[in-house]
């Protein structure tokens, strides 16, 4: 029995999901994140790391490691959601304490406006050039207007998109790659290339970055699936969905990124959407890529828009005990998220590529200390055992402020700043690293280590998890 209703809107929020709405596989979890991988976003991320400086076959190396490092974390945050039943951030209550994880909340719904509003940017493209429209703001309104539609419907029909996207995104990308073979001089691309560390090690940032940016809400798509599902088989499949598709994606865009090169700048740049659909030969065939790349993008951005409602649900509920609300009030939020995402998109910079890198990169230094305090005290400290109903009362066990994990947190963001390479703002070590940026990597160490020691004897998990009766999820 699926949590929606009869409509087949889905009616769960932030409260748990009870056993007997629990339902489907972890193969969904494959075609979901492979679906939400395989767009012309990833592609952009993979076209970054050589647009900013690294060789085609480093490139994709480090995007290979990188994708690697995130995958292991963001399928890990997945593994977590049939047992618990919960939104991600839901969950981070246990480190942070109730009102204490709106720091980190704050933070992801900035995180899911700016992708969404950079994935609208993208899709204002592909739409525009799909219904030969010039205005930007045409097709970005449709696709934001698409995003809300499917975003209400909720968990069912995500999936749905999810494996529609999949199958259209493996059909369209076998295409993509196709025509890179046979139109770029990858032999060339790859024999040419010469090893530089800081580009190297930034490919990597890049893609661990992309990765751990599904992290805050991973879980919120495996929540639904049998509490009795092998943690084991939730996080290989998301692991392998997620890292598949990113990495094809990401290897499709630092060769098209490296062919696009030339004298006078980089041909990429200029306009991503259209510049592929040239690669694919134009006409019929770019209108069929351009619908590819549209059904990739509504994929994510509808995973961007439903999980800023969660987390933007949890921060308002935070000062009482409810945990659930109407279905209007579930619709307005949702519909004013992704009205802001379509703002934002309208007035971005037209220097897309380079803030875009930035924001990417930016994220990466707040969500690498969150992602270690959240998996550290859930594999490590509390090690699955959690008092659920505690979650909704700031006067419980996990009260209203957990100050070690804050500061653990704050600590973990501040070590990295000496160590950051942006265009914005260069650390003080990072020349004696040879313009290497290791920010995130030190943020994961330091941020460990605190957050181990500061709470490994002042954990407050029961003896075993404590689930509320279904009596008391419909009661709130």
């Amino acid at each position: 029995m699926a949590s929606t209703t009869s409509s087949g809107i889905e009616k769960r929020s932030i409260e748990m999901v009870p056993d007997a709405e629990r339902h489907g596989t972890p193969r969904s979890q494959f075609t979901l994140w492979f679906g939400a991988n395989t767009q012309i976003t990833a592609i952009v991320d993979g076209a970054l790391a050589v647009v900013f400086g690294a060789d085609a076959l480093w490139a994709i190396i480090g995007l290979l490691i990188g994708n690697i490092i995130g995958g292991i974390v963001m399928a890990l945050h997945s593994a977590q959601g049939p047992q618990l039943g919960l939104p991600q951030m839901i969950s981070s209550r246990a480190q942070f304490g109730i009102i204490g994880a709106i720091i980190p909340l704050v933070l992801v719904v900035l995180m899911y406006i700016g992708f969404a509003s950079t994935g609208a940017v993208l899709s204002g493209q592909a739409v525009n050039l799909i219904i030969g429209a010039q205005t930007p703001w045409i097709g970005i309104v449709i696709f934001g207007a698409l995003t809300a539609l499917v975003a209400l419907l909720g968990y069912k029909y995500i999936h749905v998109l999810g494996r529609i996207s999949s199958v259209t995104g493996l059909l369209g990308f076998l295409f993509i790659t196709y025509c890179v073979i046979t139109q770029v001089d990858v032999p060339g691309l790859i024999s040419n290339s010469s090893f530089a560390f800081p580009a190297f090690l930034s490919a990597i940032a890049l893609s661990v970055g992309w990765q751990l940016t599904y992290g805050p809400y991973v879980a919120d798509y495996s929540r639904y699936l049998p509490r009795s599902t092998p943690a084991a088989k939730t996080f290989w499949f998301t692991f392998g969905g997620s890292v598949i598709g990113s990495q094809w994606s990401m290897t499709l865009g630092a060769l098209i990124g490296a062919a696009a090169m030339t004298e006078s700048g980089n041909e990429f740049v200029e306009n991503q959407v259209a510049y592929v659909g040239d690669i694919v030969g134009g006409g019929v065939f770019a209108f069929l890529i351009f619908i590819v790349i549209l059904l990739g993008k509504l994929t994510v951005n509808t995973l961007n828009a439903y999980g800023a409602f969660m987390c933007t649900l949890t921060i308002l509920t935070s000062f009482g005990n409810k945990a659930t609300i109407r279905r209007w009030t579930r619709a307005v939020f949702v519909i004013g998220i992704v009205a802001l995402t379509v703002l934002v998109a309208l007035a971005a910079s037209a220097d897309f590529l380079a803030n875009f890198k930035n924001f990417v990169l930016a994220l990466l230094m707040v969500f690498t200390p969150w992602s270690v305090i959240n998996l550290t005290d859930y594999y490590l400290i509390s090690k699955d055992r959690f008092d659920i109903p505690a979650f909704y009362d700031r006067h419980g066990r996990y009260g209203a402020w957990n100050w070690r994990a804050l500061v653990a947190y704050g600590v973990g963001v501040v070590v990295q700043i000496p160590f950051l390479a942006q265009s914005f703002y260069t650390g003080p070590l990072v020349a004696k690293l040879g313009g290497a940026d290791i920010s995130w990597l030190v943020g994961i160490v330091v941020t460990f280590v605190l957050y181990f020691l500061l709470i490994r004897n002042h954990g407050v998990a029961p003896k075993e998890t404590i689930y509320p009766s279904l009596e008391e999820l419909e009661r709130k």
